[in-house]
């Protein structure tokens, strides 16, 4: 993985220290009381589509350019990455970000999930695990990351989250990469404890609004 560009990054020990506990307790919380409702989401995918893992897992880039396992819940067909190549002349999103609004590889539990974001529920393993934190610019795919500017790569000094700024914006599909990338870098400027707070509860607020896609 090529080197993380950090300009502007300030590093703030006693904050990371605090957010990693807070990041824990909630997370373990969150998945004891989700425990039955998971469960219930997984086999509705897995009658959806048979034979297919209702968990999906890809290599995403966290912080400082490690790898890692990424978990969802299947929102799309089995062969959606292979399919890709020939869906990348629609793409939506400039940047090295792959975005379509009518995609045709999500499935129909797919859309109803990924519209309150549920999809993402499955990245409290992460946050457990330490590969993620519950506010920080969203892990971004490989080969998206194999595109970055140096500018671009400053998205990849602090851990990765499963909400952040960009993630409750009204209507954040219709901003472009280059606006994620500021509100990333804005947060990264700006994090503290209270503002992780605002944005969790704000992002609380999104997916009742059903503002996902």
């Amino acid at each position: 993985m090529a080197s993380v560009g950090q300009a502007g990054y300030q590093k703030k020990p006693l904050y990371e220290i605090f957010k990693r506990c807070f990041d824990i307790v909630l997370a373990v919380a969150a998945i004891i009381i989700l425990f039955v409702p998971l469960l219930i989401i997984a086999l509705v995918i897995v009658i959806d589509s048979p034979g297919a893992s209702p968990i999906f897992v890809q290599k995403r880039v966290g912080k400082n350019g490690r790898v890692f396992n990424f978990y969802k819940f299947r929102s799309m067909v089995p062969n959606a990455e292979s399919m890709l190549n020939n869906l990348l002349d629609k793409n939506e999103m400039t940047g090295p970000v792959f975005k379509m609004k009518d995609d045709p590889r999500i499935t129909r539990v797919g859309k109803f999930i990924r519209s309150c974001s549920i999809d993402e529920l499955p990245q409290l393993f992460n946050i457990v695990k330490g590969d993620m934190s519950f506010v920080g610019p969203r892990p971004a795919i490989v080969r998206e990351v194999e595109q970055y500017t140096d500018r671009e790569k400053q998205r990849l000094s602090i851990m990765p989250g499963l909400t952040c700024y960009w993630q409750i914006q009204p209507k954040r599909n219709d901003l472009s990469f280059e606006e994620w990338l500021e509100l990333d870098l804005k947060y990264i400027r700006e994090r503290n404890f209270f503002l992780d707070i605002k944005i969790i509860f704000k992002t609380v607020g999104a997916v009742f609004g059903m503002e996902g896609v």
